[in-house]
């Protein structure tokens, strides 16, 4: 009984002070955190007085921001406000990469995929380690993501990768290395946003182009959070109780999963046989 206390007692402290972590982080100053590194990426207080991040794209050129800091093992959260209107051919993109040589890096990336006015973005995921991808699912929303902010969430652990849109979990890639399956485990990882133009396959497979006439096409990025919780971290946000850190899915979040592959889910890789002349990827087949 005492034991069951003090582990209860822990959970509680570590979720105090991941609330109270949470509001001092998200609140605080974007410059502390992150770093504009090249094009029309500017620091802007936006409609709402909040600190923000604007992203712009011409014919010119891209922009883009990073972190300061890597992390091994971490939650990051960021809101982002999407390119409204005509975005066809653009990518805006949430990802985090090492910083390995290109033929061994790992990868975990979100791409918002434009689309012509009117018609729905396309968030496509994926996944490389030590240089081998092709682990895309893409998925597509109940709502506008070009009117407001939304949260979008990477947490990625020793034993899972999983991808959260306004808290709701969309897709999880489990570390199935004793299966053979790749899994990104041994180096820490940048966080990065980019937008850039893709009208080669982003939209319609490449069908439609990019209107340079709608341009600057921009996107709004605010509330950035990294928390980082590697194998000997001792902070009270990484004890049991306080995040995915170390924890299986429960059925909650396995019920919000089945029912976005159902509802939101429209390309999954593992059910694409036609892709894969010698049989789909080891992790396809295990449960």
């Amino acid at each position: 009984m005492g034991q069951a206390r003090a582990h209860q007692l822990l959970a509680s402290l570590a979720a105090i002070y991941l609330i109270l972590g949470v509001t001092q982080h998200v609140t605080g100053n974007l410059t502390d955190d992150l770093e504009i590194m090249w094009g029309n990426a500017k620091f802007i207080t936006d409609s709402s007085g909040q600190q923000a991040i604007a992203l712009a794209l011409d014919r010119s050129t891209s922009s883009a921001f990073r972190s300061k800091k890597t992390c091994q093992f971490c939650r990051v959260d960021i809101e982002i406000k999407l390119v409204p209107g005509n975005s066809a051919g653009t990518v805006t993109t949430f990802y985090m990469i090492t910083e390995n040589p290109w033929q061994f890096h790992d990868e975990i990336d979100i791409e918002f995929l434009g689309n012509s006015s009117g018609q729905p973005y396309t968030m496509h995921t994926n996944m490389y380690a030590r240089g081998q991808g092709g682990r895309e699912k893409q998925y597509k929303f109940d709502f506008d993501p070009t009117q407001d902010y939304h949260k979008y969430t990477i947490i990625w652990n020793k034993d899972w990768i999983l991808f959260l849109v306004d808290d709701k979990l969309y897709r999880q890639i489990k570390n199935n290395q004793i299966y053979g399956a790749p899994y990104p485990y041994y180096y820490p990882m940048r966080v990065y946003a980019t937008i850039w133009n893709a009208d080669d396959w982003a939209t319609q497979g490449g069908r439609v182009k990019t209107d340079w006439s709608q341009a600057p096409f921009t996107a709004y990025f605010r509330n950035y959070r990294a928390i980082s919780c590697d194998l000997y971290q001792a902070s009270p946000m990484c004890l049991p109780g306080s995040g995915w850190f170390d924890q299986q899915l429960d059925e909650s979040r396995k019920q919000q999963l089945a029912q976005v592959d159902s509802s939101n889910k429209i390309y999954d890789y593992c059910t694409d046989s036609k892709r894969y002349k010698n049989g789909l990827p080891k992790e396809c087949g295990v449960n």
